[in-house]
């Protein structure tokens, strides 16, 4: 079966806004952000509530496509392109797990590259002048395709002075509507010492907890489809790219909405329909497979699986820092030493 997508070919954004409720019960627990917690606002809709960020919902997008248990991705998408780091010669990490996609500092940062070498090579065209973002939407497609949805910003100076970048093109964030505090607790119980130093783990340790209730959760997806054709790879390489995007989100609303332990939601229609162009429904997981699968092999040659190798010392910031004061310590004493015996 040939999916259909001629009803995309003049719309500027594929737009979806799929409703959402807890697998269980009313509850779930939103994101949280450092000395903020819930990200709760006014709109002229009345209050409402962040229970997924943009960001995060990207990487929920790509680790549908993730394997992890093989650590590459997943059957059916074999010849996309996408570059492994090897550390040792074991899996350190890839592309598509880096929230920067190839802006990785185990890619960028690597010691001695041969693989960031040949990309300062491929891109070094645009280091005068205006960016040809033609070119470089090839050598994305060529390297990592994931990056031309993910978006990617290739921050290194040595690299067309850090101007390479590409916004997002598929994204996506999750909202609740009327959304009312839950307001909860618990303890953390020690049988053996309840009265012992909380400080140090022991005691009973109680706390608070808020949780949300919602009159409706929505999961808002913005595909800008103006951005793909503006790449100007084709029509075969738009197609792959669309259906790509297709599939992470078909993958997302079939698969494991568990965003946290206290937020399990799942969609109330497994058949969205699109808010904008009116009309188009995501198709199912098995048209999408089937038809990706053909369009990953007309682009192969456009793509490679390439792996290169990340063999710098792996070490905490905190323990680089007590290193190099150590040093400097050492240093400092033994320029002492000397200091007193010039003097003796």
């Amino acid at each position: 079966m040939t999916i259909d997508l001629s009803i995309l070919a003049n719309a500027t954004r594929l737009l979806f806004s799929i409703e959402l409720q807890p697998v269980q019960g009313d509850r779930f627990q939103p994101t949280g952000f450092p000395s903020l917690g819930a990200a709760t606002y006014q709109t002229k809709d009345g209050p409402k509530l962040l229970v997924e960020s943009t960001q995060s919902m990207a990487n929920r997008l790509e680790a549908t496509v993730w394997d992890a248990a093989k650590q590459k991705p997943i059957d059916g998408l074999d010849g996309i392109s996408h570059v492994t780091v090897k550390a040792n010669g074991k899996f350190l990490t890839d592309t598509m797990l880096e929230a920067h996609r190839l802006n990785s500092p185990y890619i960028l940062e690597a010691p001695k590259s041969k693989f960031v070498e040949e990309l300062k090579k491929e891109l070094g065209v645009f280091e005068n002048g205006p960016i040809n973002r033609k070119q470089l939407a090839e050598v994305l497609l060529k390297y990592d395709v994931g990056s031309l949805l993910h978006g990617v910003f290739l921050a290194k100076k040595e690299l067309a002075g850090g101007r390479l970048r590409v916004a997002r093109t598929l994204s996506a964030f999750i909202e609740a509507s009327g959304a009312r505090v839950a307001a909860s607790g618990g303890v953390k119980n020690d049988h053996v010492n309840p009265g012992g130093d909380t400080g140090s783990g022991f005691g009973n340790v109680p706390f608070a907890r808020d949780e949300f209730t919602a009159e409706k959760i929505l999961l808002h997806v913005n595909f800008d489809l103006a951005q793909v054709r503006g790449y100007g790879l084709g029509a075969d390489a738009d197609r792959l790219l669309v259906l790509l995007g297709l599939h992470r989100l078909r993958k997302l609303i079939d698969g494991d909405l568990r965003l946290r332990t206290a937020c399990d939601l799942e969609p109330v229609t497994r058949s969205p329909t699109a808010t904008r162009p009116d009309g188009f429904v995501l198709p199912s997981l098995s048209d999408l497979e089937e038809e990706l699968r053909a369009s990953i092999e007309k682009n192969r040659s456009k793509m490679v699986h390439t792996e290169t190798s990340y063999d710098a010392k792996i070490e905490s910031a905190k323990k680089k820092k007590q290193d190099a004061e150590s040093e400097r310590d050492s240093d400092g004493e033994a320029d002492a030493d000397e200091a007193t015996d010039g003097d003796n």
